[in-house]
């Protein structure tokens, strides 16, 4: 093969991913992390997930930007499963525009628009002048790129093995739908690989239908970007990479049959100003990317929870606890109030934690089942995280200006925070006993299982009023105080019966005596779990405004 044909095209796709790169990176500059907002805000329904998709990958011009962002959200817990398969559904259509761009056809503005670019990046004195310019840099870049391309490429059609080549694309559907994956799964681009599909139908090397299945190949192609994103992290965000295989997968299959009989083509041409040819397929084949992507999500739009199901199926397990903040959002820090008030979401969800542990240990108790027990560890380290970045950010909030209401909180916070912290650190010792409960085959009366049965109902009804009760945003909570000292009363009367009554058992020989300590280690992580409750409803019963008498009772 020609040398200079070679070099030319690795040349000329090199100029033109760098120049998206370029591109991508300065919109994202331009517009800043707000961006990410526009995904976490509208998220809740599928159909404003597919919107905000959409809009932040026009705007950024990186599918696989939206995509890493997606999957990086539902890693930590911010999002979940299917609000990620609408976002990437709308990462599809939204990745579009950049083929739309190359088809208006502007390379001959390409050497301009990068000396414009690279002036505004070099002598520009605000940030946002130099990012703009980056962002024109780019675009020339880009251009430049595919130029390039399809200047060398002409050279293609004095070759017949290339022609032949070509031309099974167009008459192998499967053949041309697996180049299009292939190519775009090396490149990592797919708007370089419809580039340069681009670039050859521009020079008569691929007719219209063969163009089609290299598209459809290409969105095929792009989904090993999630996949690579997805390496390391929970199953839910290897379950995002699925999904977005599976719809793409589906889609390509059905829009290639269609192309096959025709009717795609057909559709394609007709919504496509001018016949088919050299001097407009580069338009059509644009229309027929943003079509493709188009129709594909209106039609699995209303089978969305099938497919998060599906994926569930074929990807089967628990999905893993987020261990990193879910609300701690640093922008937020210089708005205390609402700072402040995601502070308070990210205690109930460190509190939720607390509870899942100390459930587990008690259930692994309760079955003697090791497997209940071992997620407890992996728990109380997320508590620990988050007591950490917790604290961290009600600090980072101390050194705005605040009002002395805002001021008086954040005493309370962290005591609640260290609170939520210790109940961890029991739950933790809870699972310890259990594991030396099973592992020397103690056994405990049906009267003293009981009995921990009814401690553990008492707790478990605490969390449910503290957790209901940090939910919600009225202030002076005296009801939920006075319902959690009323259990707690109950809580230490049994527990105080259950003591006297194992202390009696020292004295019966020593085969009770293992037992007895057990009992009493369990028991005794128990109360303490309720004390800790306690505090936090105290805590809570003025919404964590800082109190000289609560501060007081704690010492």
């Amino acid at each position: 093969m020609d040398r200079d044909l070679i070099f030319g095209v690795i040349g000329g796709l090199g100029l033109f991913i760098y120049g998206m790169k370029l591109l991508s990176d300065g919109l994202q500059k331009v517009a800043s992390t707000r961006l990410r907002k526009i995904i976490l805000m509208f998220t809740n329904k599928p159909i404003m997930g597919i919107i905000s998709g959409c809009l932040l990958t026009c705007i950024i011009q990186s599918s696989s930007a939206t995509t890493v962002m997606t999957i990086g959200f539902v890693n930590s817990g911010m999002m979940l499963l299917r609000q990620a398969i609408g976002v990437v559904i709308g990462a599809n259509i939204g990745t579009t525009i950049t083929a739309q761009i190359i088809a208006f056809k502007i390379s001959a503005y390409a050497l301009p628009t990068i000396g414009i670019g690279c002036a505004m990046l070099l002598f520009g004195k605000k940030k946002r002048t130099q990012y703009w310019g980056q962002v024109l840099l780019g675009l020339g870049i880009l251009f430049f790129g595919l130029t390039t391309m399809e200047s060398v490429l002409k050279s293609l059609k004095n070759s017949p093995m290339a022609t032949d080549f070509f031309i099974r694309l167009g008459k192998y559907p499967v053949f041309g739908i697996l180049t299009g994956t292939l190519v775009t799964m090396i490149i990592q681009s797919s708007s370089a690989s419809i580039g340069l599909v681009i670039a050859l139908a521009s020079n008569g090397l691929l007719d219209f239908q063969a163009s089609i299945y290299l598209v459809l190949g290409d969105n095929i192609g792009t989904t090993i970007t999630a996949w690579l994103a997805s390496i390391g992290t929970n199953l839910s965000s290897r379950r995002v990479a699925a999904s977005h295989s599976l719809f793409n997968l589906l889609g390509a299959s059905i829009f290639g049959v269609l192309t096959y009989t025709g009717v795609y083509i057909a559709i394609v041409d007709h919504i496509t100003p001018g016949d088919i040819g050299t001097a407009t397929i580069a338009r059509h084949i644009a229309n027929s990317h943003t079509l493709f992507n188009v129709l594909n999500a209106i039609l699995f739009f209303p089978f969305i929870p099938m497919l998060e199901k599906f994926v569930k199926l074929i990807l089967p397990g628990q999905e893993e606890m987020a261990t990193e903040p879910c609300y701690l959002e640093p922008h937020l820090l210089e708005t205390p109030e609402i700072a402040l008030s995601q502070s308070k979401k990210e205690m109930v969800r460190m509190l939720q934690v607390a509870r899942e542990a100390f459930t587990e240990a008690m259930e692994g108790f309760f079955e003697k089942n090791r497997k209940r027990l071992k997620p407890v560890q992996k728990m109380e380290d997320t508590i620990d995280n988050l007591q950490s970045e917790i604290t961290l950010y009600l600090i980072d909030i101390s050194k705005n200006q605040l009002t002395t209401e805002q001021s008086e909180q954040l005493p309370s916070l962290l005591h609640s925070v260290n609170d939520i912290e210790k109940i961890g650190d029991h739950a933790e010792n809870i699972m310890k006993v259990a594991e030396r409960v099973i592992d020397r085959q103690m056994e405990i009366s049906v009267i003293g299982i009981r009995k921990i049965k009814h401690m553990y109902k008492d707790i478990q009804d605490m969390f449910d009023i503290i957790i209901t009760n940090m939910k919600l945003v009225n202030d002076g909570k005296e009801t939920c105080v006075k319902n959690v000292f009323k259990i707690e009363t109950d809580l230490n009367i049994t527990y105080k019966g259950i003591s006297k009554e194992q202390l009696r058992h020292f004295q019966q020989g020593k085969e009770f005596a293992h037992a007895s300590i057990a009992f009493l280690d369990l028991i005794n992580n128990m109360e303490k779990i309720g004390d800790h409750l306690t505090n936090i409803a105290e805590a809570l019963r003025a919404d964590f405004a800082y109190q000289a008498e609560y501060a007081a009772s704690r010492n």
